[in-house]
């Protein structure tokens, strides 16, 4: 980077900061404006803008690390289609195609050009999960990306400010909810329309004619950032692994992590082959989370961009499930994609034990509900058709010197979506949603608790699950003496009978359907927790009075207090 005066520096790192509040208010328009629930009510998107070489500067706190890290090199392929001398003011370009979008159709990203004049100067692009894009329905039950559903390639959504009206015809009469798609593609460029406005303010405020000198010293002072925390820790290679559960047989997720002076290189080489249904992952969504999950304890204070994630290299062989080639099955992608961080941060726990949390649930645990003809395994009947899908998430893994988040989406970080909103757009009741008792993997620090669910059909007819959930054989593992979690179930009411974690499965319309998600692991020795923690979870329900006793040694009276003798005793015998 070119020596600059303070006063430069101070400029553009004002700059900066403006160009940070452009990008916040860029994503905020998605939501308010959004159609969705996973949008409006979730908050899975993405929103960012780029430079003219295609290089992201700024991206939203709101959204969500494999839209927006996946996001940043779908840019690229957008330009290679329509290089910037053939864009024009008012064209809008979208594509859902997971290869060079965000990993699995649902996900549609829109990129649009800012005009200066008569000058490109920036790209603002987004990405939202919608709530259907026919085919199957999302889920992971298809064998190729041909029964997914509809596959839109790089094109232009909207030329001369008027958008594409075969285009949209074409996604209307593919998809179980029109009104919601079609209300969220709007939005979309609604999103970038916004962020673009902002940034001419922007510049015309500051003088500026063009972002490359910002753009340059955005990316150079993160690089430099980055690279500098990275000198901090010892070069070498550290190993992990993880088993899950996948679909037609466990799946091993193996990584090396190398930090060579100022890069780090995560190779999956060793990870399990491609599954013959929906939860291959392609390459730009691995790389999307497993650089998360370094960013998450290393350089986490430096801004996310080109620069801050050009030194973190993420490499998957072909053919693996992390790397699956043109035409597999993703639209489950993310079940397998967002356990990344906690593999990668196994291998840092060998580096820096003192900053890693423990394994959490991970992947998020959302039940796509269904209704209609055909969808069910008896007769619908002449109830009202539905598709709903509905987020919600287990316990995170304990933090060092903190407990684990409880019912919290980590890695992806959405929020779960109201039960009112659920029941109002679909013929369901949602008669229990709480925590799940000593879910949560004891340990010093304890792992957050997921939460149990209990879903029935209001008009009491039969409903279809598309379930998409892991660590139900394979819990998530505590870490540094610390206990696993506890895995999840999925099951009926009336006779406890399980269902699998992947694949649609049906529910009688007499029947209720339970939930129960899992908890995130402990870490450290449980009986080196404070009882007045302890006691402290037994009151709100976390902890049940006997597992305080068998597994932290802790004796609660039925006030609420610690048993200082009773506990004396439980933890000598120990």
């Amino acid at each position: 980077m070119s020596q600059k005066s303070a006063l430069d520096q101070i400029r553009m790192q004002i700059q900066w900061n403006r160009l940070l509040s452009v990008v916040e208010e860029q994503a905020q328009t998605l939501i308010r404006t959004a159609f969705s629930t996973s949008a409006r009510e979730a908050g899975d998107i993405s929103a960012g803008v780029y430079d003219c070489r295609g290089r992201m500067l700024a991206q939203a706190v709101t959204g969500t690390p494999g839209h927006v890290n996946a996001m940043a090199a779908s840019v690229g392929f957008f330009m290679e289609k329509f290089p910037l001398s053939t864009m024009k003011p008012g064209d809008v370009f979208v594509t859902n195609d997971p290869w060079r979008g965000t990993g699995h159709l649902n996900d549609f990203t829109v990129v649009t050009p800012t005009f200066l004049g008569n000058e490109i100067v920036a790209l603002f692009a987004c990405t939202t999960h919608v709530v259907d894009v026919g085919g199957k329905g999302f889920g992971p039950d298809g064998r190729q990306i041909y029964e997914e559903g509809i596959n839109i390639p790089i094109m232009k959504l909207a030329e001369n400010g008027e958008f594409v009206e075969p285009v949209l015809a074409i996604i209307r009469n593919n998809v179980r909810n029109p009104i919601e798609v079609e209300g969220d593609l709007y939005s979309l460029a609604a999103c970038n329309d916004v962020g673009g406005t902002r940034l001419i303010d922007m510049m015309r405020e500051f003088g500026m004619e063009t972002l490359d000198t910002l753009a340059d010293y955005v990316i150079e002072s993160a690089r430099a950032g980055m690279a500098a925390e990275i000198r901090e820790l010892p070069n070498g290679t550290y190993h992990n692994s993880m088993r899950i559960d996948g679909y037609e047989s466990p799946i091993d997720l193996v990584a090396a992590l190398t930090i060579r002076d100022e890069e780090i290189e995560v190779d999956f080489t060793g990870t399990s082959g491609i599954s013959t249904f929906g939860i291959n992952v392609p390459l730009t969504y691995t790389q999307a989370y497993a650089s998360f999950g370094i960013r998450c304890v290393i350089g986490g204070a430096v801004p996310n961009n080109a620069g801050s994630l050009a030194p973190v290299i993420i490499t998957a062989p072909e053919g693996s499930i992390l790397n699956a080639p043109h035409p597999c099955a993703v639209t489950a992608r993310h079940v397998i994609g967002q356990m990344l961080p906690d593999v990668v941060l196994g291998c840092l726990n060998q580096v820096i034990p003192d900053r890693v949390p423990a394994e959490g649930t991970s992947c998020l645990w959302n039940p796509v509900l269904l209704g209609g003809h055909g969808l069910t395994d008896s007769d619908y009947g002449d109830a009202t058709p539905f598709a709903i899908n509905t987020f919600h998430a287990g316990g995170t893994g304990a933090r060092p010197d903190k407990d684990g988040l409880n019912a919290t989406a980590f890695p992806s970080g959405v929020r779960n979506t109201p039960i009112e909103v659920n029941e109002t757009i679909a013929p369901l009741i949602i008669w229990r949603k709480e925590y799940r008792a000593d879910s949560g993997g004891a340990g010093r620090y304890r792992g957050g608790v997921g939460q149990v669910m209990e879903i029935s059909h209001s008009q009491h007819a039969p409903f279809a699950i598309n379930c998409m959930f892991d660590r139900v054989t394979y819990p998530p593992r505590g870490r540094n003496g610390g206990g696993d979690g506890t895995a999840g179930i999925i099951e009926r009411a009336n006779d406890g009978s399980r269902l699998n974690s992947k694949g649609r499965q049906s529910v009688n319309g007499d029947d209720k359907l339970i939930i129960s998600m899992p908890g995130g692991g402990g870490l450290g020795n449980p009986h080196e927790r404070d009882p007045s923690d302890v006691a402290r979870d037994v009151l709100l329900g976390f902890v049940s009075p006997e597992a305080a006793e068998t597994v932290y040694g802790v004796a609660v009276d039925g006030k609420g207090a610690v048993d200082e003798a009773r506990t004396k005793g439980l933890r000598a015998t120990s």
